[in-house]
């Protein structure tokens, strides 16, 4: 990658908004550079940004777009699915959400319902920015309730004031089944606590696509958010998924939270390649996978706050690229890694000894901030140690150590890139989750894999309907057309 004579910065150093990504150790050199960058426009990358953003059905399995930006154009510039501006229905989102914020009083407990999509991104978020010092917080209690595992279920009854409990179903579909159990078993929580059907029903708030279902269920029509088919769940916190996040920390700090994430998708739609750090960051996994065919990927974020960060890339890469065949339906050479992670220094003592001294070679995103998350008096001495174990483990992965016995080696040569935001509020966690949203879709791009579909997640749910009926009937059971042998003998072991 050339630059111009002018360009004081090293090739391996971009910015945008404030963040800084430093692909130093990754070991490209300048030809391997204008390989990748060749690459990229081999796979009509621009032209694909373009699409996502112009409302193409870029989505082509299931025939519809991908919008997920439209959610977070507060500039409300127009935005044209199948000849209709979507942004007036955003924008009375919006307009909505705001006036709950204002409405809402005396709520000590918000259970948040949803699994999947519907569950990692506000999760991640309200987690994040509790701890911002001194963010405004209304300091409500928020349940996260996603797993059919009553005992998640359970632990927010023990907690929870049902009588100033709000519930909000989060559900594209309204009948994704861990939802819809959970959503039941609340209600009838609330009804055993002596609330009456009426105060029920002003107790329950719904983001779903499908307003009959939620109306059926019991929402209230003015109590239910839309959501688009053109938003995918793992890109969906923009939307009223995110309700959590303005209901607790107030719309203003919701809206920071859009508008940094506005502000990668307009770095994403108008910087070169060459300094787009979206692309940058993909070029460097890809040029990984073709090095040294990387199986897994870490993501390692020395922020405590960010701890759920690694658990909601999980889905949104693995979910989205995790294809063995392309748009066109032929098998892939490249796609997703395993992806995994968790908050560093923590993930120094669990892990990274694999990561040192493995077999396998690991590409390791390290993220760091450069201000403390407290203003405790030992806060700058701690911060201090933090990005110095940061630094430190991202030299050591790639330069080693030699020395006569073999026990203390260190290969080196693992590579890792560095990304810096200036601080964590709202404002640069949007635009953290939207640089890998992009990176996620770029990916896409450059493996020709439709980022946008799950088609692999039904299988399993088809085939646990007939065996939760053989669990609940209790009887032997014998190996059919729905359950294999093997499966059989592990029915009849819990049966019996």
């Amino acid at each position: 990658m050339s630059l111009k004579p002018a360009d004081k910065n090293p090739q391996h150093l971009h910015q945008s908004n404030g963040i800084v990504l430093d692909s130093a150790y990754q070991g490209i050199d300048e030809a391997g550079w204008l390989s990748l960058f060749q690459q990229a426009k081999n796979a009509h990358l621009k032209q694909f940004i373009a699409d996502l953003f112009g409302g193409k059905h870029i989505n082509n399995s299931e025939n519809r777009p991908a919008l997920h930006s439209a959610l977070r154009n507060l500039d409300k510039s127009p935005v044209i699915v199948d000849g209709k501006d979507v942004m007036p229905d955003v924008a009375e989102v919006w307009h909505r959400i705001e006036a709950l914020c204002n409405k809402w009083v005396g709520v000590t407990d918000v259970i948040h319902i949803g699994i999947g999509g519907s569950d990692f991104g506000p999760r991640l978020a309200i987690e994040a920015l509790a701890h911002i010092p001194d963010i405004e917080s209304r300091g409500m209690r928020m349940h996260f309730l996603a797993n059919i595992d009553t005992a998640e279920l359970a632990r927010i009854q023990q907690r929870a004031l049902p009588h100033s409990t709000r519930v909000i179903i989060v559900s594209k579909s309204f009948t994704t089944l861990e939802t819809t159990k959970n959503a039941k078993a609340i209600v009838r929580w609330l009804k055993d606590s002596g609330r009456t059907e009426s105060q029920i029903n002003n107790t329950l708030f719904a983001v779903t696509a499908n307003v009959p279902a939620a109306k059926e269920f019991g929402v209230k029509e003015e109590n239910i958010f839309p959501f688009w088919d053109w938003v995918g769940g793992r890109y969906s916190v923009w939307s009223a998924v995110g309700l959590p996040i303005a209901l607790q920390y107030g719309f203003d700090t919701f809206k920071e939270f859009l508008s940094g994430a506005q502000a990668i998708d307009q770095h994403y739609q108008s910087a070169p390649l060459e300094e787009n750090l979206p692309v940058i960051m993909a070029l460097t996994l890809l040029y990984q996978q073709q090095k040294h065919h990387i199986k897994s990927f870490a993501v390692i974020p020395y922020a405590d706050a960010l701890d759920w960060f690694p658990k909601w890339l999980q889905q949104l890469d693995m979910e989205s690229n995790g294809k063995s065949v392309d748009r066109d339906g032929k098998p892939v050479k490249y796609s997703c890694p395993v992806v995994f992670g968790s908050s560093g220094s923590n993930a120094q003592h669990s892990y990274f000894q694999l990561l040192h001294q493995g077999t396998e070679v690991i590409p390791i995103d390290f993220i760091a901030i450069r201000e403390p998350m407290s203003h405790l008096p030992e806060a700058k001495e701690h911060h201090r140690i933090l990005l110095s174990n940061c630094l430190a483990q991202a030299q050591a992965l790639a330069n080693g150590k030699k020395t006569d016995n073999p026990n203390n080696t260190y290969p080196g040569k693992r590579p890792s890139n560095l990304l810096i935001l200036p601080k964590l509020n709202a404002f640069y966690l949007g635009a953290l989750l939207a640089l890998y949203e992009s990176r996620t879709t770029t990916l896409g791009a450059l493996w020709n894999i439709n980022s946008f579909d799950q088609p692999g997640v039904e299988l399993g749910k088809v085939l646990a309907k007939p065996i939760e009926a053989a669990l609940k009937e209790g009887n032997p059971v014998q190996a059919n057309g729905n359950i294999d042998a093997i499966t059989a003998a592990r029915i009849n072991l819990f049966n019996h």
